[in-house]
């Protein structure tokens, strides 16, 4: 069974804004953090993720509640005590040092050996491939190799512990991708207990052993990638880690297997396990529908649509598809994507009609 290395007890933060009035950034955050674990804490901008990992790394006090390590309250340490070395959006590094010297600058501070740092830096440099820059300067470097010096000079400390707040935020696509993935197989081949913020979702999801979703300074769900992504707890969930349309319905028909929904685009039958409980016949709903269970096709189905936008992005075409809901002036607009296969795939152009076929066995109702 999973050691729990790291506890948030009842976690609270708050602040003084400009005009004196307390705002509340973390609102009573408890959750267990498993030791070996890759943990993101993932939400909108303002949800309280960075505050709560400034607070575990020390940089911020807690107004009330505590942060135990190994069963030990460590609230009242100083970050330098807790070895928990965080690497930055912004890289952090001295522009007057050399790479080797920026990797090693906490392991000088501990007066080790300088044959044992030499030992350790080259470690840490063949860990994240940047053996033979060690000698260079940041300003040298690409955004890329800059961030995983940043990585190495967290790594030489050999923490049981290590927090990321954002560090991909400032390389290109291609470079998140490549970084992430060095990111992901360090913090395996360590067996580090990883915490990580970001607002992105794919990085979220590729990485973590666990997601922890936030929202205004509370946590909205928690649980693997798997399970928050299929089986989102609320609207919110469903929409942020989904990007999920939502349809409103009316229940007609509740049985011990399905629910069925009355939408603009006729009656839906949903699984009975992806509906809230407590619902009847009559019960206003929420349908969240991800754009990857709508196809589009032009052999007549629930939806009649017409194309708002097509984008065409390789492996896959974005659709924004347009209808009225009857009784409504204002057309509603929907995400669809499908898979692109060579020699199969039709891409639909903006202005088209067609239809989207929604499949309801993937649906998720919600109250409203």
């Amino acid at each position: 069974m999973s050691e729990t290395y790291l506890k948030l007890n009842n976690l609270v933060k708050d602040f003084v804004d400009g005009r004196g009035e307390t705002v509340r950034a973390v609102d009573d955050i408890t959750l267990d953090i498993q030791k070996g674990d890759f943990v993101t804490l993932l939400g909108p901008s303002g949800c309280g993720k960075t505050t709560t990992l400034r607070m575990i790394a020390g940089f911020e006090h807690p107004t009330s509640g505590t942060i135990e390590l190994h069963g030990q309250d460590i609230s009242p340490v100083p970050p330098y005590k807790r070895k928990m070395p965080m690497v930055f959006q912004s890289y952090a590094l001295f522009p007057h040092m050399t790479i080797f010297d920026n990797i090693a600058y906490g392991l000088k501070l501990q007066s080790i050996s300088r044959d044992q740092i030499a030992r350790d830096v080259a470690e840490a440099c063949r860990m994240v491939n940047l053996s033979g820059v060690e000698k260079r300067y940041p300003g040298e470097l690409s955004g890329g190799q800059q961030q995983r010096v940043a990585l190495a000079r967290a790594l030489v400390l050999k923490p049981e512990i290590i927090l990321f707040d954002e560090p991909l935020s400032n390389l290109d696509a291609k470079l998140r991708i490549q970084t992430r993935t060095e990111i992901k197989r360090v913090q395996q081949a360590m067996g580090v207990t990883a915490l990580y913020v970001t607002h992105d979702q794919s990085e979220a999801l590729s990485l973590s052993d666990n997601i922890v979703i936030m929202n205004h300074g509370k946590i909205a769900q928690s649980g693997s990638p798997e399970k928050v992504y299929n089986h989102p707890a609320s609207p919110f969930v469903s929409d942020f880690i989904g990007n999920a349309n939502f349809m409103d319905g009316q229940v007609t028909r509740v049985s011990t297997t399905t629910v069925d929904v009355s939408t603009a685009g006729g009656t839906m039958s949903i699984p009975a396990d992806r509906c809230e409980h407590g619902l009847e016949s009559g019960t206003t709903v929420r349908l969240a529908i991800k754009p990857e269970v709508i196809s589009v096709n032009r052999e007549k189905s629930q939806f009649p649509v017409t194309v708002d936008v097509a984008s065409f992005v390789g492996p896959i075409t974005e659709y924004k598809l347009q209808f009225v809901h009857d009784g409504s002036d204002e057309p509603q607009i929907v995400t669809a994507i499908e898979s692109n296969v060579e020699g199969v795939t039709t891409v639909y152009h903006a202005g088209e009609k067609v239809f989207m076929h929604i499949n309801a066995d993937q649906a998720r109702v919600y109250k409203v």
